[in-house]
């Protein structure tokens, strides 16, 4: 067989780096992801499911400095099967062609992409795999401007007062089936919180303190699930999970960090709420925040409907 030939048929990761141009590349892989799902053209495909096998490779500009074990600095193999399910769930498609173009799409939006190699084949219509193998770049990649990307969430800023109430458990109910997905912020507790009289140590311990509230608040409802990082964040939001926040890494790593203090906990959740662009900030049992970029409505601790 020759080479060419024998390339046109290996793993994507073969013709990845056979075809790479000068300069160094990381590659992240997907293989033989199988998913059972209604496609094709044909009238015996309509009405009936088959299995489909995706091979994926993604080329990403290698990081400028340590990675640190950090899960927010590479491009989480979560977005390669996530592009995937979005693009299967859109709507029936005849083509794997055109499935193909919308999980390289997808994959290309993540600003770590360079090059998505995607190959799909159908495993049942035949003694062998039937496919299609495409190759995509970011210079090539169509960016529509009106398109939504992310979430909008429901951010919702619980006092110490709302945590203890025993309308906890009917407000999450409400807002678990609401139209936004929900991440809920806190304060610190009631407790004292050890004074260090010196700025940086103070707030790492005041953030340290809000996530020790956080999860008291997972302990009181199992459904709520504390989470720290922008890439679980994401994943969670796309998959209905309740988020409660915890806020350290996110406002260590920020740039353009939050002006409030740690123990001006509300402020602070305001600046997350504008930072991940949530559509509206309830406020329950707490004044509303000052200068906020997101919509706000405060809800009194006695209200049991939202």
């Amino acid at each position: 067989m020759s080479s060419e030939i024998r390339l046109a048929f290996a793993h994507p990761s073969e013709r990845s780096e056979a075809t790479a141009s000068r300069g160094p590349l990381d590659r992240i892989s997907l293989r033989d992801h199988v998913v059972e799902v209604e496609i094709g053209a044909f009238q015996a495909e309509r009405g009936t499911t088959q299995r489909i096998c995706f091979n994926v490779v993604v080329e990403v500009m290698p990081l400028s400095g340590p990675i640190d074990d950090d899960v927010d600095r590479i491009l989480s193999y979560d977005r390669v099967t996530e592009a995937i399910a979005r693009a299967l769930a859109e709507e029936r498609l005849n083509l794997l062609e055109t499935l193909a173009e919308r999980v390289a799409e997808l994959i290309l939006h993540e600003p770590q992409a360079v090059r998505a190699f995607v190959r799909i084949e159908k495993l049942d219509r035949g003694p062998g795999a039937l496919g299609v193998e495409i190759v995509r770049g970011r210079d090539k990649l169509h960016v529509d401007q009106t398109e939504d990307l992310r979430p909008h969430p429901r951010l919702v800023y619980l006092s110490n007062a709302a945590i203890a109430s025993d309308n906890l458990k009917g407000w999450i109910d409400q807002l678990e089936h609401r139209d936004r997905p929900l991440i809920i912020c806190v304060g610190a507790s009631d407790l004292a919180v050890p004074q260090t009289g010196h700025a940086m140590t103070q707030r790492r311990i005041d953030l340290l303190a809000i996530e020790q509230n956080a999860w008291q608040l997972a302990a009181r409802d199992l459904r709520c699930k504390v989470v720290s990082t922008r890439t679980e964040l994401d994943w969670a939001m796309k998959n209905g999970q309740i988020c409660v926040w915890a806020p350290s890494k996110i406002v260590l790593d920020a740039v353009d960090g939050p002006s409030a203090k740690p123990s001006n906990a509300v402020a602070l959740a305001a600046w997350f709420a504008a930072t991940f662009e949530a559509g509206e900030m309830l406020v329950i049992g707490a004044s509303l925040p000052e200068g906020a970029d997101v919509p706000l409505r405060a809800v009194p601790v006695e209200q049991p409907d939202l």
